[in-house]
């Protein structure tokens, strides 16, 4: 026994010192921060997982599926090399000795660049696209390659699947060699930047999420990125920056920053260096990491930041731009909420429904602590839109919350009492099983006529919070897809403060502390928030949400909260359905969404694409096709700049930025089919309710 144990250590210490000596190292303060972390999340995390070699098993896990999910990089020698250290993660955690994760990371960087020079050695041969074989794209639960053999052959499908996309859009042979070669060299030159702090973030948060899926470390970095995400706001010039072709690249000018009232910059524009002050020498930043580059130009407020640009319409060696920037603070408005109202006809009836799109639960705590009465937050901008609607004598109101991953648990709270009197909002559950009441303490709504609420997969956390409370007090109908299914709170413990250290130095953990309960009693665990009348899913549950997860916390039942519902939808809801089933019937664009819908799971179930040129081309002019009989019976195209979405074989930054900028323009200007229906939807419900006075009386018991 001992001498296997030997043999083991020995084995580890080589696999360390081999990789170690020629790649990245820890940093004394990652493995003292890891320490921490561990100590915090043993005693305090609401799941209370030890870190013992069943965690270790865990995290090893969750830290391979990060570097190489579709398993295109290691050989099951790889595995079985490592399979010593399985066991002992949670060892190298507690002995503060990280030199295993980062020998790991080292080995897939070499392995990175054996795949791209194998890749390189494709191109020169070329491809018989008459062959009968499929490319498997998705590999996340496929075997380890066995041989170098195997790998090979699933490397030359992926090249060949990449060229055949190129050629297919009508580039020629030169043209498609250049483009994966420098493909490659980006790569290649992204992998180059990578630090120990990369290395660090993620090791730490394959072992947070080996917890639970919505636990997590957060470096200097991904903390700055959390708080900004929060309070909708940095100090900066106002720029949306891209790396593009080693160039931080101008891609959008904040309306109102420093940037765009300068007049100086305009979008294409290449930033190649940044000094600080009106006369500081700017520091070349050609080749940089785009994060560190962005370091360099925020800064405190009211102070100047020089930038050395590059004109977007000059080259290489073109004339330079020296302009000085003060920094203001830039508030991110296009991630706040906002307003539409649209118009249904309706015979010879016209209703208005004010459309609210939240992308998430945003809240400056810094600012609301401090006591500054105009901090920014989600709950004051939707009550601001809300008094603007009743101003236009809006119909109904409907809360797009698709895609809103949720954010601060108290807007959710206070959202809700904008559309209900008084009253319990969500049940919390600590670990040791105390359960508290949130309520909403502000008698009166702010909107007390007709509300729907549009969710769908993406729909997470507060979101859920806020729906399944107006769905228990009847406020409101829910409409589209069953959300996310995440019931657990989390709150930030910075590390720092923890262990009183002057300078940041061991970052943040965000940590599940306890599980919300909906006012029933039910948790949005795992299950979600079912909607009131379902649309069609874009993505399955098995693929997508809290189901997903294998290490996801189960659904449960507690005691329900002591509350009065605001209306009773029963007997809206079935006639509302009714009128929903019969107008999709016959909605070509419905009828085309679900079509869709139905190939894209099949692609999905099949996992695999042809690499035959005349199979793909067949497929490729069928679709073509398709999409030309629609715009036919529709009498008119499907959408503006459709052809900018046509597969073009590139990756986003491949292409130019006109290109890119107009595809994002197409994506936006589609048709939103969804939400066409839904606010149909809640302009049935306003119809009915004008000629039934007692489902008025029911449904909305306080309406002005």
């Amino acid at each position: 026994m001992k001498s296997k144990l030997l043999l083991i250590v020995l084995a580890l210490l080589t696999l360390n010192t081999t990789l170690a000596a020629t790649g990245l190292s820890p940093l004394p303060q990652q493995s003292q921060a890891a320490l921490l972390s561990a100590e915090v999340l043993s005693r305090y995390h609401y799941k209370g997982m030890p870190l013992d070699d069943a965690a270790s098993a865990k995290i090893f896990d969750n830290y391979l599926k990060s570097l190489d999910i579709d398993r295109l990089f290691f050989l099951q020698t790889d595995i079985d090399r490592f399979g010593n250290a399985r066991t002992r993660l949670d060892d190298a955690i507690l002995k503060e000795d990280l030199r295993i994760p980062f020998a790991i990371y080292n080995l897939y960087q070499q392995r990175i660049t054996e795949r791209i020079a194998f890749a390189r050695s494709l191109l020169l041969r070329g491809f018989d696209f008459t062959q009968k074989e499929n490319y498997q794209y998705a590999r996340k639960n496929a075997a380890w390659p066995k041989s170098t053999e195997e790998l090979n052959d699933l490397w030359r499908r992926r090249v060949k699947n990449d060229w055949l996309r190129l050629k297919l859009a009508g580039k020629d042979d030169k043209a498609i060699a250049e483009t994966l070669n420098k493909r490659y060299d980006n790569f290649l030159n992204s992998m180059s930047k990578i630090k120990s702090d990369d290395v660090f973030q993620r090791f730490m948060s394959a072992y947070a999420m080996a917890i639970d899926p919505h636990t997590d470390y957060l470096g200097a970095r991904a903390s700055e990125d959390f708080d900004i995400s929060m309070k909708l706001s940095l100090v900066g010039i106002g720029a949306v920056l891209q790396d593009k072709d080693e160039y931080t690249t101008i891609r959008e000018l904040v309306a109102g920053g420093p940037a765009a009232l300068s007049g100086k910059l305009k979008v294409g524009d290449r930033i190649v260096g940044v000094g600080q002050g009106n006369t500081r020498t700017p520091t070349d930043v050609t080749g940089w990491r785009i994060d560190d580059t962005v370091a360099l130009i925020r800064g405190a407020e009211d102070t100047a930041v020089r930038l050395d640009v590059l004109p977007a319409e000059a080259g290489p060696d073109g004339k330079h731009r020296l302009i000085s920037l003060v920094r203001k603070k830039i508030s991110l408005d296009k991630q706040a909420a906002k307003k539409t109202i649209i118009e249904v006809k309706d015979g010879g009836a016209t209703r208005h429904i004010g459309v609210i799109t939240l992308p998430g639960f945003y809240q400056d705590f810094a600012a609301h602590q401090k006591g500054d009465k105009n901090f920014k937050s989600a709950t004051r901008d939707v009550s601001r839109l809300l008094e603007e609607f009743k101003k236009a004598q809006v119909d109904s109101v409907l809360m797009d919350l698709r895609n809103n991953g949720g954010g601060s648990l108290d807007e959710a709270i206070e959202l809700t009492g904008l559309f209900i009197d008084k009253g319990p909002v969500v049940l919390q559950r600590d670990s040791k099983g105390q359960v508290t009441v949130a309520n909403d303490t502000n008698a009166g709504a702010v909107w007390n006529g007709p509300l729907g609420v549009l969710i769908n997969r993406g729909s997470a956390s507060a979101s859920e919070i806020f729906t399944a409370a107006i769905q228990d007090y009847g406020r409101g109908v829910v409409i589209g897809e069953t959300s996310f299914g995440k019931g657990t709170v989390q709150s930030v413990v910075n590390l720092d403060q923890l262990v009183k250290s002057d300078k940041p130095k061991y970052g943040e953990l965000k940590m599940t502390i306890a599980q919300f309960f909906r006012i029933n009693g039910g948790t949005t665990q795992l299950r979600g928030v079912t909607p009131d009348i379902s649309l069609p899913a874009m993505i399955g549950e098995e693929d997508f949400g809290e189901s997903s997860y294998d290490n996801a916390l189960p659904w449960i039942q507690i005691k329900a909260a002591d509350y009065t519902r605001a209306g009773d939808l029963t007997s809206i809801v079935p006639r509302l359905i009714a009128k929903h089933d019969q107008r999709v019937a016959g909605d070509k664009d419905f009828q085309y969404l679900r079509e869709d819908i139905a190939e894209l799971n099949d692609r999905r179930k099949k996992n695999a694409i042809t690499l035959n040129e005349a199979e793909r081309r067949n497929e490729r002019e069928a679709q073509e096709v398709r999409v030309k009989l629609r715009e036919k019976k529709l009498g008119a195209a499907i959408a503006d700049g459709d052809s900018a979405l046509q597969d073009d074989g590139l990756q986003a930054n491949e292409r130019n930025l006109d290109a890119d900028l107009a595809i994002e323009k197409a994506r936006k200007n589609a048709k939103d089919v969804l939400l066409d229906e839904a606010v149909h939807i809640l302009s049935d419900e306003v119809a009915l309710l004008k000629t039934n006075a007692r489902l008025v009386s029911s449904a909305l018991p306080k309406l002005n």
